[in-house]
């Protein structure tokens, strides 16, 4: 680990301050930390946010919820409104790392969190996103747990968080707070596909925090929940992820949101199977054509291509057993 300096921040304008000049941030600490003992981040200034008063879950005045950036975790998946009316939600963090973990990281943090691509964590293996132009190992290396939606020729990096799923089928709207003031970035523009510039990999500017994450109302009854595909049932990143939320009623559905994890650059929010399912009646037979728009436009690399299969899978499954609760 590199030598850096330490500073607390009392308010969110010393936060910010701190982090115009170069500051970066930590809170729970569980991914930067990390990166910092491999020698992949170098920060010259580690600014600690957790004093700041960002924590909490609240109804906001459309009926939505908002999720305070600093809260943890293992607060959030317990918090009795986020687990009734967005199980999705909850579902998604209790099966996230292990429980030591989620009583330290936060939600915001969750969202920053950076790939956990074993050649981006390997300082001597050529990689893009840790060194722009220096290629990218895992494109002819072993790419099983790579992505295979929303890659680029520079990167095919998988982005690891299973709540980030869960926001993008949401539609959910990240909070910043920076020099120029409060703004919000729809959870779609948020995290950024890697493209050419797979170094940038959030919509954030420099010295702005997160300082939530707001989730939009959405009719009643809503049913969701989320499936999470893993080679072990713990402590392991997934090979494939499905988020779903219906809204059935008089035996037809109204609204669908769908989003799969463990196999994009970002959260992959799935339109196509949204559309398939709206004005449906709940079947097996929709379950199943609607889960085959899944993996439109993947493009396998030469061990994952199992992931459009298992895909399509887990989004069925998951489809189903939404779908039978209601």
């Amino acid at each position: 680990m590199y030598p850096f300096s330490y500073t607390k921040a009392s308010d969110t304008g010393e936060a910010i301050n701190a982090g115009r000049h170069g500051g970066r941030y930590i809170a729970g600490g569980t991914t930067l930390v990390d990166l910092m003992r491999e020698t992949v981040e170098r920060p010259d200034t580690l600014v600690d946010i957790s004093n700041l008063p960002l924590r909490g879950i609240t109804v906001t005045e459309r009926g939505g919820l908002r999720i305070g950036a600093l809260e943890s975790m293992a607060t959030a998946a317990a918090n009795p409104k986020l687990r009734s009316t967005y199980p999705v939600i909850s579902q998604a963090l209790e099966l996230s790392a292990s429980a030591q973990l989620r009583n330290m990281a936060t939600i915001g943090g969750n969202i920053m969190q950076r790939t956990r691509c074993t050649y981006f964590r390997d300082v001597t293996a050529a990689c893009n996103k840790r060194e722009p132009g220096s290629g990218c190992a895992a494109r002819e290396g072993f790419n099983r747990t790579h992505a295979i939606l929303g890659t680029s020729d520079a990167c095919v990096a998988t982005h690891p968080s299973d709540v980030a799923v869960a926001f993008a089928a949401l539609e959910a709207t990240v909070h910043l707070l920076g020099p120029d003031g409060e703004r919000r970035v729809p959870f779609a523009d948020f995290l950024l596909k890697p493209g050419g510039t797979p170094g940038r990999e959030q919509a954030v500017g420099k010295g702005e925090l997160i300082t939530a994450v707001e989730v939009p109302a959405y009719p009643r009854p809503l049913r969701s929940g989320y499936l999470k595909v893993r080679d072990r049932q713990s402590y392991e990143f997934a090979l494939t992820s499905a988020a779903v939320a219906l809204h059935i009623r008089g035996g037809v559905i109204r609204e669908a949101k769908v989003a799969a994890g463990g196999v994009g650059t970002v959260p992959w929010k799935l339109p196509a199977v949204e559309r398939a399912l709206v004005g449906g009646r709940p079947s097996d037979r929709l379950w199943a054509r609607a889960a085959e728009s899944a993996s439109d436009g993947a493009r396998p690399l030469t061990h994952n291509r199992f992931k459009i299969e298992l895909l399509k899978r887990t989004v069925e499954r998951q489809l189903r057993i939404v779908g039978d609760i209601a």
